[in-house]
């Protein structure tokens, strides 16, 4: 039998300019909800945003409210298995809190994700990690109120259920997912986003993108085996409701994206970014993502000497985005038999002409995905950030343990796929 059911969720949503100045009510209120109330806040954020005042500024507007915060700015961009230990034991140390507020990219997101659950929870942090990687121990006890605060229009960590972190030992990105790390309210604010460097809005931007690209050419829900209440995932494959933010936030990005890093203080292409975010965030975070993601786990963990314009140099990075875009034009190129309509409706969202079919069809999407990384100065492929054929197999093989991303692809991926795929990414122009 196959499946005949999709699930949807999401967070709570409060959208526009000032809504950060909020935030103090916003936890009071959910608190109360939860049966508690409010006085002691841990607010996590990261060095970088922490330089551009405002985590002080929210945790002063909740210190207005009659809370205290103890605000945490160590967390780490593109978290380690490593970097959230020493969140965790840093707030195990000074709880306990009543609620959780994230404030920056998904790197400080992820972190309050990871915090939130080793405070609720026993055991420790690998206990929880997707297998095979980790023990995919499963959360026993509710989570605290966890408010998530973007500051960086991409990574939908805001909306999703799903923590990411590199297990340094094994210089592979994995995650935990689990329905309980959704943050309960998501205060997007565009202000907030207007001090983004021009490379983290390229890269967070192809995040948008990604998500949204992979959720729409996910595997259909009903093309599933049948599953059992307790065996459903958060990730159900492209459904109908998934199908209607990936839409909106693709036009979005065609109209924003090249102004938004062309022009960092253009307040309507950062509010428009903004938006295509949420709904992305929206869309992927209940259909799923599929190869592109699969691929960039490995790209962004065995990365040795690339450091990026716009991120912090004291160690080689490839940031998230980044990652997922690399491998994305090969890919599709690849999925386009599962869906044609669906490669080329997305296309023609993002501007392209789709007349141009002489390849088929299966070159358009993939032709406007590379005039829009290059518009965007992201690398020329997966050479300028400092791999070679030679490092192929060893990117097939940290893609394919990611199989609970590769399960929602369209297709059934196999390690020649994976090859190709690679192959075709180190160099798109």
């Amino acid at each position: 039998m196959t499946e005949s059911v999709f699930t949807y969720a999401a967070p709570g949503l409060k959208f526009g300019r000032g809504a950060s100045d909020e935030i103090g009510w916003d936890v009071q209120q959910l608190v109360a909800t939860a049966g508690g109330s409010a006085s002691r806040v841990l607010l996590v954020t990261d060095a970088g945003v922490a330089a551009t005042g405002h985590p002080q500024r929210i945790a002063q507007a909740m210190g207005s409210n009659g809370l205290d915060v103890t605000l945490f700015a160590g967390a780490r961009v593109e978290p380690t298995d490593a970097s959230l230990e020493e969140a965790i034991a840093f707030a195990r140390d000074c709880g306990p809190f009543d609620a959780v507020v994230a404030v920056g990219g998904g790197s400080s997101i992820d972190t309050a994700k990871a915090v939130n659950l080793l405070l609720t929870n026993a055991g420790e942090l690998m206990d929880y990690v997707n297998p095979p990687v980790g023990g995919g121990r499963v959360p026993e006890h509710r989570l605290l109120p966890l408010v998530a605060v973007p500051t960086t229009t991409g990574t939908g960590a805001e909306s999703t259920t799903i923590c990411v972190l590199d297990v340094l030992a094994l210089k592979v990105k994995t995650g935990i997912s689990h329905a309980r790390l959704r943050p309960t309210l998501a205060v997007v604010d565009p202000d907030l986003t207007m001090t983004q460097p021009a490379m983290v809005t390229a890269s967070s931007g192809m995040d948008i993108l990604c998500h949204a690209l992979e959720s729409y050419t996910a595997r259909w829900f009903a093309d599933f085996e049948a599953k059992r209440p307790e065996q459903r995932v958060p990730y159900c494959g492209a459904n109908p409701i998934a199908d209607m933010w990936s839409e909106k936030a693709l036009s979005l990005l065609a109209g924003a994206f090249r102004r938004a890093v062309g022009d960092g203080s253009d307040r309507e292409a950062r509010e428009q970014m903004a938006l295509a975010a949420t709904f992305a965030g929206l869309g992927f975070g209940n259909a799923g993502v599929h190869v592109p993601h699969a691929c960039a786990y490995p790209i962004a963990g065995r990365v040795r000497d690339y450091r990026p314009p716009g991120y912090p140099d004291d160690e080689p990075i490839v940031p998230h985005g980044m990652a997922v875009v690399m491998t994305a034009p090969a890919a599709f190129a690849r999925t386009f038999e599962a869906s044609p309509e669906r490669h080329l409706r997305a296309a023609e969202l993002l501007g392209a002409d789709t007349r141009d079919t002489a390849d088929g069809g299966s070159g358009v999407l993939p032709r406007v995905l590379r005039g829009l990384m290059r518009d965007v100065g992201l690398p020329s492929g997966l050479g300028e950030i400092g791999y070679g054929s030679d490092d192929v197999d060893d990117l097939v093989d940290g893609a394919l343990k990611q199989q609970r991303l590769l399960a929602t692809a369209p297709i059934d991926v196999t390690a020649d796929d994976l090859a190709t795929v690679f192959r075709s990414s180190l160099e798109h122009w």
